[in-house]
């Protein structure tokens, strides 16, 4: 399942493309016109900005702005970001991989199988989905 986190920073970044100027926006504009709690979102950004996604401005005019066109940020990366290893199970995590302690023989495994389907999948349309998809 989705987290929140991840939910509410698609957002956030959705409507930092929807913005022709690409000048930085506030975090209360964000908040108040995608409905997301403040302290939450500026969790959200925050993570966003140290992963190379956003940067931020301070003062005056100041807020965040995507640090990339929307056509060169990759949905795989964002909820790789937020969310954490796309893979449902370690066993089958390209970036994340730990073997599962109650399975001898992966191979022979026909959860690790359905999830390695799973997986690819879900990459497939993560890595084929860009914010500029996402912001039309």
């Amino acid at each position: 399942m989705l987290s929140k986190k991840t939910k509410y920073g698609i957002k956030a970044i959705v409507y930092l493309a929807r913005q022709k100027d690409r000048t930085p926006v506030q975090i209360a504009t964000i908040s108040n016109e995608e409905s997301i709690s403040l302290k939450f979102l500026e969790s959200i950004l925050l993570t966003l900005r140290k992963n190379g996604v956003l940067g931020s401005k301070k003062g005056k005019g100041g807020g965040y702005y995507l640090l990339k066109d929307p056509k060169d940020i990759n949905m795989a990366n964002v909820m790789r970001v937020l969310e954490g290893p796309i893979a449902m199970v370690p066993c089958v995590s390209l970036n994340f991989y730990e073997k599962c302690d109650d399975c001898p023989d992966e191979n022979a495994c026909a959860v690790h199988g359905l999830m390695a389907q799973v997986r690819d999948s879900s990459l497939e349309i993560f890595r084929n989905t860009t914010l500029a998809d996402l912001s039309q």
